[in-house]
């Protein structure tokens, strides 16, 4: 017979006990073991019932339960969230762990989300949180974590309203669990992809970044690399996809990276209403030494909400209303000029190959000339800043078309097979 796999329930037992034990008989059919995550120095004798008591957990953040009394209490979250994860961690490490839910409010989703965001994309991650309706990306960061809200609290045992939501989080562990290997793509169904997913062999892998707007040329590039034999994933430049792309060339995935949609550069720099990123953008992969192409789209408009949320010194600029939830508001020269100068100092501090492409015609279907968004003095202010500050390792070259033109696409197709070849990108005249 063989040996149940082994899935982690963290909680702090001190007010989510009834709901961890619930959540550990729903997932009896593996080895399912409560990690208590709760901070007090004398929990109920009742309360000794985990697997791996909060004494454990603390001990191995390096602290004890009697010191996290004198934490702050955000640096006591924040170490047991530490210490769930180096136990987790070690358990992955030895085969054993196979997949990880979390139960809490405010604080225990954070303790929670700490610990899964130290585990691998991959490994499944349920949290069953109370403030799952809210704003979660503090949470989940760049991590393949599920959130599910639970509608009531998660306070004295399972009941009519949070019963069925735990039976149903329990229940997307164990399919998360039975699905551990994708279906096989016939290569007749890959249709222009040209690839399929459980098969990338030796192929180069590379980055790229898109949004909506710039969605046709990021869909051409990658078609037109994925015929040349390149494994190309795309992520999505609304602050977690940004960062998640970031933190896995940490982790040595990619071999190069296309970053046609810096767009999260604003929220970092000049502060935006959804998709300020989690991380430094345009970083890693200069580190890493690894090929970079870099384009501006998306930094021609912020992010905003509905348009009641777009601030007050902003609702007189041009804008183009994406969604019921999304409001898109120009960016201005000064704006620019400042976005233009921290691009520079990230591609100048690159160890590898880099190169910005200029689409001079527009940075997105909606910045494109004629388009609502479109401000060519807004734009030069970027390009002359960048121009001025860019070192000549940085190639530069400019393209008379816009982001979303087949030119345009071709310019960056060729550039980035240049960089994977290590051939040099030629500058422009």
């Amino acid at each position: 017979m063989s040996t149940p796999r082994v899935v982690a329930v963290i909680a702090a037992m001190d007010t989510k006990q009834d709901e961890a034990r619930f959540l550990r008989a729903c997932l009896q059919r593996c080895d399912a073991r409560i990690l208590d995550v709760g901070t007090r120095a004398d929990p109920r004798p009742s309360l000794q019932d985990p697997d791996v008591p909060r004494q454990r957990v603390a001990a191995a953040a390096g602290v004890s339960l009697d010191a996290l009394q004198t934490m702050r209490r955000d640096e006591a979250m924040a170490a047991m969230g530490r210490g769930a994860a180096a136990i987790l961690s070690a358990w992955r490490g030895r085969g054993q762990l196979s997949g990880v839910i979390g139960i809490g409010g405010n604080q225990g989703t954070a303790v929670a989300s700490i610990a899964m965001r130290a585990l691998p994309l991959g490994l499944p991650k349920i949290l069953v949180s109370t403030v799952a309706s809210g704003d979660v990306r503090p949470f989940v960061g760049g991590s393949d974590i599920a959130m599910v809200f639970s509608v009531g609290d998660l306070l004295g045992g399972p009941n009519r309203v949070t019963r069925p939501v735990l039976v149903r989080a329990a229940g997307m562990l164990l399919g998360a669990l039975d699905a551990s290997a994708p279906p096989r793509v016939a290569a007749g169904d890959a249709g222009e992809r040209g690839d399929a997913a459980d098969a990338p062999g030796d192929r180069p892998v590379v980055a790229i970044t898109a949004l909506g707007n710039t969605e046709p040329t990021v869909t051409h590039v990658m078609r037109r690399l994925r015929k040349r034999g390149c494994e190309v994933i795309p992520f999505h430049a609304s602050g977690g996809g940004g960062s998640a792309m970031e933190g896995l060339v940490r982790d040595g995935t990619f071999a190069a990276v296309i970053d046609l949609t810096p767009h999260e550069l604003l929220g970092e720099v000049l502060g935006d209403d959804i998709y300020t990123p989690v991380r430094p953008r345009l970083v890693a992969a200069g580190e890493a030494g690894i090929p970079q192409v870099v384009a501006p789209g998306g930094l021609d408009y912020f992010v905003f909400g509905p348009p009641d949320r777009v601030p007050p010194p902003y609702r007189s600029r041009p804008a183009h209303y994406h969604n019921p939830y999304n409001t898109n508001v120009r960016t201005a020269a000064d704006e620019l000029a400042r976005v233009a100068e921290v691009l520079a100092e990230r591609l100048n501090a690159a160890r590898g190959p880099a190169a910005f492409l200029y689409p001079l015609r527009g940075w997105s279907h909606i910045g494109r000339e004629g388009g609502p968004l479109w401000d060519p003095d807004a734009n030069e202010a970027f390009r002359a800043s960048l121009r001025r500050l860019l070192r000549p390792e940085v190639r530069y070259l400019e393209v008379d078309a816009g982001i979303n033109d087949v030119q345009f696409a071709d310019a960056v197709v060729a550039a980035a097979s240049d960089a994977l070849t290590g051939r040099a990108v030629p500058a422009a005249g």
